[in-house]
């Protein structure tokens, strides 16, 4: 009699907890939502440019989307082809390499392993920041900065992507060892083990590693910043969208389309994060397993 009493306890128990914590995963989920909600307001409001009091707009069009592809207005589309030039690019490099290292720092077993992978996690404590300067020194010899500074963001951006090892190889280690050796005793060479066998049993953790390396690139704004020397052909869209609000007087004439740029460079991750992102959670969740 008891045992039951407590049984229905403790699922009354466990559903008033449930009811508490949809509510409040609801409300945190209208409190994310609500800003990106209110910019794609912004970005269909016409009857002015300026910002204003008030959220619903009174007149609705396209207008801002149109300024955008104008270009005698702004040169939007070159930030936009600069940028996704730079993510095409980077993000096939940067999971190439990131998985070759997590391969063999998961797999093989060699002098100065402990100390490769040690030495790579201290440099990686270290903010990028730190090397701007040396960075932009190197790349102003190869003419790579202002007009041409696409070419030394792709050469930047994947030049030390391999650092970036720690899941891919925690999702490697979780992996049979045994397949490897099977393999390896049929004849097969390390990279068709690593291409035929590991590789397809990984998938969650290649996507994740995509998106990532394509995340990057996309959103960053510091570098792109320092070297692009307010030339707008060399500009991605982060820095092109920051320079075109930069003053008063651009805030007040475009900030609308502002936000209407921030809704179409929102786009391209969203899909992508929306069609992927069951293997995202499992290539994270899968690389925390062990390390």
């Amino acid at each position: 009699m008891m045992s039951t009493s407590r049984q229905k306890s403790l699922k009354t128990h466990q559903r008033v907890s449930n009811v508490f914590a949809y509510i409040l995963l609801v409300v945190l989920s209208i409190i994310w939502l609500t800003p990106f909600v209110l910019i794609v307001f912004e970005s269909f409001r016409t009857e002015t440019t300026m910002q204003v009091g008030y959220v619903i707009p009174k007149v609705w069009g396209f207008a801002n989307y149109k300024t955008l592809f104008d270009k005698n207005a702004m040169d939007f589309i070159v930030w936009y082809k600069n940028t996704f030039i730079i993510a095409i690019i980077c993000a096939p490099i940067q999971t190439f390499m990131v998985l070759c290292m997590s391969y063999t720092l998961s797999r093989m077993r060699f002098k100065g392993r402990k100390f490769l992978m040690n030495f790579m996690l201290v440099l990686g404590m270290f903010p990028g920041f730190l090397s701007m300067i040396i960075l932009k020194k190197v790349l102003s010899g190869w003419n790579m900065i202002g007009a041409n500074s696409v070419y030394g963001l792709i050469i930047v951006y994947t030049a030390s992507s391999a650092m970036g090892y720690y899941v891919s190889k925690g999702f490697f280690d979780t992996i049979p060892k045994s397949l490897d050796e099977a393999a390896r005793v049929d004849g097969a060479t390390r990279a068709r083990v690593f291409l035929n066998i590991t590789l397809p049993m990984a998938k969650p953790i290649v996507i994740y590693t995509l998106l990532t390396a394509f995340m990057g690139p996309w959103g960053d704004f510091m570098f792109a910043k320092y070297i692009c020397n307010n030339t707008s052909a060399g500009m991605n869209v982060a820095v092109g969208l920051q320079n075109m609000i930069a003053t008063s007087e651009g805030l007040a004439a475009h900030y609308t389309q502002f936000c209407a740029a921030g809704v179409l460079v929102a786009i391209p991750v969203t899909i992508l994060f929306m069609c992927l992102q069951k293997y995202y959670v499992e290539g994270v969740t899968g690389g925390a397993v062990k390390g």
